[in-house]
């Protein structure tokens, strides 16, 4: 079975004789991303490493977007969405909402968490749980709301 690194670099092969150029450039800065931590760290990355790096790429393009949309740049954003979807191929599915706001709501109970100063528990709990099912801003806001009903 392949590594990460390998499918990222046989897709890029598939998109360049595809010539899916939009793939393609976020492929390369993809696997330009991994090879550069794998020269800071000095030293093979596992899928692991792997993964991490690629999260990273797909934080810095949530941000990006956040940005485009907030600023009124309707084409940029609209790129970014096409970027960020190409990275979530890679990367493991999310948590749905209702599953997440469901194990929030477990965690609470089981810590008999109160009020927006147990917020911190609450997160450090889940953020272990959920590591790679479900970002972190999307964990906080479900803890916020639900610790802000009690």
């Amino acid at each position: 079975m392949p590594t990460l690194f390998e499918t990222l670099q046989e897709d890029m092969k598939a998109a360049m004789k595809g010539r899916d150029m939009k793939s393609l450039d976020v492929l390369r800065m993809a696997i330009s991303s991994v090879r550069n931590k794998a020269i800071e760290l000095n030293k093979e990355l596992s899928d692991a490493d792997v993964m991490a790096v690629l999260k990273a790429d797909a934080k810095k393009m949530k941000d990006a977007l956040e940005s485009f949309v907030t600023n009124a740049r309707e084409d940029l954003a609209q790129a970014a969405r096409e970027e960020i979807a190409i990275l979530e191929k890679y990367l493991p599915a999310q948590i749905t909402d209702e599953d997440l706001e469901g194990r929030v709501k477990v965690k609470i109970a089981e810590l008999g968490a109160q009020g927006k100063e147990a917020a911190g528990k609450v997160m450090g709990a889940l953020s272990k749980e959920l590591q790679g099912l479900a970002d972190g801003s999307r964990i906080k806001a479900f803890v916020d709301k639900n610790l802000g009903d009690k």
